[in-house]
């Protein structure tokens, strides 16, 4: 699946990483409330953010969020391969997005450019999942039309514990309605 190498929504603009965005993306991600409900821990320094930028974030399907007219990144978009049994073959969507900037609607705006996109490319199923208890992804993943799969419990390494997480999916036709 070939995504764009950008994607515009009418206030965002989904672009690739870039190792310059080192200190946009410490300054948020180092909050403990966005990086500990994703499962990894909060970055610690601008080079351990630059680090992540150039080993995960630059993966192919994977956004810096940027609100139009400015260049910062804000947070996170992409999809991935699933790792789940029951998912296999499928992509899952994962987000985060910089404390100042929520309640805005930015990331189900976002989302919803992902999640056309890549119906419009062919994805015939797509997955999104949340901690039990982060009420944030929870209303995302609801306002894009999700459906509820099952909850199972998860050891997360990064941040030394285990997590009820919730699963859903969504399907082209799910989508269009």
């Amino acid at each position: 699946m070939q995504f764009p190498t950008r994607i515009e929504t009418e206030r965002l603009i989904l672009r690739p990483w870039r190792e310059s965005d080192a200190a946009s993306c410490y300054r948020y991600a180092k909050d403990p409330r966005i990086g500990l409900m994703c499962g990894w821990k909060p970055h610690e320094s601008e080079d351990e953010s630059r680090e992540i930028i150039r080993t995960i974030l630059t993966a192919a399907m994977n956004y810096a969020v940027t609100l139009k007219g400015e260049d910062e990144a804000v947070g996170s978009i992409g999809l991935h391969p699933c790792s789940r049994p029951e998912a296999i073959g499928h992509l899952a969507l994962g987000y985060w997005l910089g404390e100042p900037h929520w309640g805005n609607g930015y990331i189900p705006e976002a989302a919803e450019a992902m999640l056309q996109t890549a119906f419009g490319l062919g994805a015939t199923e797509l997955w999104g999942a949340h901690f039990a208890e982060n009420r944030n992804s929870r209303r995302v993943i609801h306002k894009l039309g999700f459906t509820f799969r099952f909850a199972d419990r998860e050891r997360f390494e990064q941040i030394g514990e285990e997590k009820e997480v919730w699963y859903y999916s969504i399907l082209p036709r799910d989508h269009e309605e």
